[in-house]
């Protein structure tokens, strides 16, 4: 008989990959679909970091690992956080763990009693309200406005606190708006998080190198919170090494050290392999990301004018990362065939059925009006997808 943790039964799949799933099995059917849905771009690891990995593999760096993460590539993040976000820490304050949703996992499982409140701005990455969920937290949600790029503000948080919120949640540059906060907005945050000791900021920087125009503001700027803050960073986005499997975070040493027991009773150290090529990814100079980022500001300028063609579509233009987040609900109410289409969800199956495209329903990501669209592919491609997708919505009536 078949029985499932009560846990594991109010915990959604992730929509990201459950379309990318379903993008999949129809490629695989030989249906040609153009798959706009993962936060991976066509860009292959850089050489000299593939070289590290092969050095290791060659020099017999294949057993376990410390829990923590090996010494060179503690040492790696230190230098990074003090060359790149002018803060110090200490190598107890460092944790390498199996990419950034698992920094994550370890975060919240650590620090959130039953019934804590977390406060998730929205949209948010789906991973954040699901792992909430685990821990058995409260999310308290709080909708940033289009206009304002869906980025919350100072007195929304200070609205939302209670004595039993335990932490805010932020993630800037943002999956999947592709906004950033402004060293402003961050300050008036900041400033609301000193006034509440108890409370901790967790910020999620893990796209902070695919800006396309101003530098990258981190909360680490803000010495006055270093110890209610807690970084979340990894290799995936800025290295393209979203496979390797290596993220890790900055904390006050207290919640490293409980992150650290809970990694040694799960998941143990971060591969052997993949740590050695990330010393080499963060020892790189900062200049690898310039023609990577030029190469996404070119597909960002171009998405952005195939969406003003269409009528009706709403969007921001996103100042990092890889996402648009345009709202269709102008399309909504529409049939096709004799079905209505209400939802993002419905959107998203009707442009994967009839369009062969496959783009991420906003519901996953709490705003029911949009959808993400992960500009990850050549112009070509993208042209074409849009010509898909404009046709599709001629189609409806």
């Amino acid at each position: 008989m078949e029985h499932l943790s009560e846990r594991i039964q109010r915990m959604e799949e992730s929509s990201t990959f459950a379309m990318a799933r379903l993008s999949k099995e129809l490629q695989d059917k030989g249906i040609d679909i153009i798959k706009l849905t993962l936060g991976e771009p066509d860009f292959a690891t850089p050489q000299h970091i593939k070289d590290a990995a092969k050095k290791a593999i060659d020099d017999g760096e294949t057993f376990y690992t410390p829990v923590q993460g090996n010494a060179d590539l503690v040492e790696a993040i230190i230098n990074k956080f003090k060359n790149e976000n002018n803060i110090e820490y200490n190598k107890n304050q460092i944790l390498v763990s199996n990419g950034a949703k698992h920094t994550i996992t370890n975060i919240f499982m650590t620090i959130i009693d039953e019934d804590n409140e977390i406060i998730i701005p929205v949209p948010y990455w789906g991973t954040y309200k699901e792992i909430v969920n685990l821990a058995h937290g409260t999310q308290v949600f709080v909708e940033g406005s289009f206009e304002n790029q869906f980025k919350i503000t100072a007195q929304q948080l200070r609205d939302k606190i209670t004595n039993k919120t335990r932490a805010i949640f932020l993630n800037s540059p943002s999956n999947p708006t592709g906004a950033a906060y402004t060293k402003k907005e961050m300050k008036e945050i900041a400033d609301i998080i000193k006034k509440h000791p108890k409370v901790m900021l967790v910020s999620d920087e893990i796209y902070e190198h695919l800006k396309f125009d101003e530098k990258h503001e981190s909360f680490a700027q803000f010495d006055y919170i270093k110890d209610q803050l807690i970084l979340v960073n990894g290799v995936s986005k800025a290295y393209a090494m979203t496979g390797w499997r290596i993220g890790y975070m900055a904390a006050p040493e207290w919640v490293t050290r409980a992150c650290k027991k809970l990694q040694g009773q799960t998941t143990s150290g971060a591969s052997s392999i993949s740590q050695k090529a990330a010393v080499a990814a963060l020892n790189t100079k900062s200049d690898i990301y310039k023609e990577r980022i030029a190469i996404l500001k070119e597909r960002r300028d171009f998405v952005v004018e195939e969406i003003k063609k269409i009528p009706g579509l709403k969007y921001n233009i996103p100042s990092a990362t890889f996402y648009i987040f345009p709202d269709f609900s102008a399309y909504y109410g529409k049939f096709f065939k004799n079905k209505q289409i209400n939802t993002s969800f419905e959107m998203s199956m009707y442009l994967l059925s009839e369009a062969k495209v496959g783009l991420v329903a906003g519901s996953g990501f709490g705003v029911d009006k949009c959808l993400r669209l992960s500009f990850t592919e050549d112009v070509k491609i993208l042209k074409e997808a849009f010509n898909r997708i404009k046709k599709a919505l001629d189609n409806l009536k």
